[in-house]
């Protein structure tokens, strides 16, 4: 959702979002029934597997609010760079986006099966205050300077959920991430402002992420391009929200951070293979969508984290070229999609609808 637009501008977007009140344990479960895109992701059989056990997932962003229930023990030590954030550790977060990303890629849930719950619930969060403007009068300095700082603190998954302007900078920030064996995930924009799959997104390595919807099929808030690697969730996606709320959102940076949540399950599953190896694997077992193969609204498929975590590799399986790394080609299944048609209601816990156009989220 947040693009870094740098001086030279980038993506705009406009965002519904719901904003839920915050959560007693009564109101837990209810929470808990917004999240349909751990159903159609199959998160419960994944979690058997893996949870993101010692995996630290560096998210440049708003900072995180380190009041949210869901997050408590989640975040790790971070740090602030620009835009009056020199003293910050990452948190304080003024927004509220990077708040809802820590939320879909590590949220704790609740006592009871409650509150929102995370792809990667035993991960942990490196928060990178790099924006606090919420127009994203940003610079994309601020966010290269957050991903060295990340490859430097032990980061082996970086989620970029937004975009900025092409920097020769940034450029090379994650160019020296890619060359740490880091995963660097990120946003492809969204539609219509934007028409093309943003930048660091479009850099060879990135894990490029689009968004679908609620029946798997591609989400309109969502850029294609031949850069697209793979698709996740993206639509009316619940999340943790400041002043211990919750909120759901659509744009292609949940999918984004879900994604993050992805990599670091596999990472903690499979720690001795190298980051390329890691989006093989991601790529290798993602269901095809769309057009037979790799395709630019879904890359090579939606992501299918039991797959990742479960099937066999083999070495001989056909690939391409993604970036610096192989992703082999996608397998053709059913779609586990379908189990989540029609999707959820939020009744008594909607408090109201806010319809807000901001130019720096994705």
């Amino acid at each position: 959702m947040i693009a870094w637009l740098g001086r030279a501008g980038a993506c705009l977007a406009a965002i519904v979002a719901v904003l839920v009140t915050g959560a007693s344990p009564a109101r837990a479960d209810t929470v808990r029934d917004q999240e349909w895109h751990l159903a159609a992701l199959r998160i419960a059989e994944a979690h058997e597997v893996s949870q993101g056990e010692g995996v630290v997932v560096a998210l440049p962003d708003t900072g995180v609010d380190t009041k949210h229930a869901e997050l408590a023990g989640a975040l790790l030590p971070g740090k602030g760079f620009g835009e009056g954030n020199e003293q910050s550790d990452g948190t304080g977060d003024f927004i509220g986006h990077g708040t809802a990303m820590a939320g879909l890629i590590a949220g704790r849930g609740l006592p009871g099966g409650g509150g929102i719950l995370g792809i990667a619930p035993k991960a942990m969060i490196l928060p990178l205050q790099t924006l606090r403007n919420e127009d994203g009068n940003g610079n994309p300095a601020f966010l290269a300077a957050g991903i060295d700082w990340a490859v430097g603190h032990g980061a082996k998954v970086v989620c970029v959920a937004g975009g900025a302007g092409a920097s020769a900078q940034l450029r090379e920030a994650v160019e020296r991430a890619l060359r740490a064996d880091v995963v660097v995930v990120a946003a492809v924009g969204n539609a219509p402002a934007a028409k093309a799959v943003a930048f660091p997104a479009n850099l060879p390595g990135v894990l490029a992420v689009a968004g679908t919807d609620r029946d798997g099929n591609h989400a309109a808030i969502s850029v294609s391009g031949p850069e697209v690697v793979i698709a996740a969730p993206a639509v009316d996606i619940a999340s943790t929200r400041l002043g211990g709320k919750y909120m759901t959102a659509t744009g292609t940076s949940d999918a984004t951070a879900i994604v993050a949540g992805v990599v670091a399950l596999v990472r903690a599953k499979y720690p001795a293979l190298s980051g390329p190896e890691v989006v093989r694997r991601i790529t290798a077992t993602a269901i095809d969508k769309g057009k037979p193969g790799r395709d630019d609204e879904f890359g090579f498929g939606i992501v299918d984290p039991v797959g990742a975590l479960t099937m066999e590799i083999a070495p001989e399986s056909p690939s391409v070229s993604v970036g610096s790394g192989g992703a082999a080609a996608p397998r053709k299944t059913g779609g586990v999609w379908w189990i989540v048609a029609g999707g959820v209601v939020l009744g008594g816990v909607v408090v109201g609808v806010a319809l807000r156009r901001r130019a720096s989220r994705f």
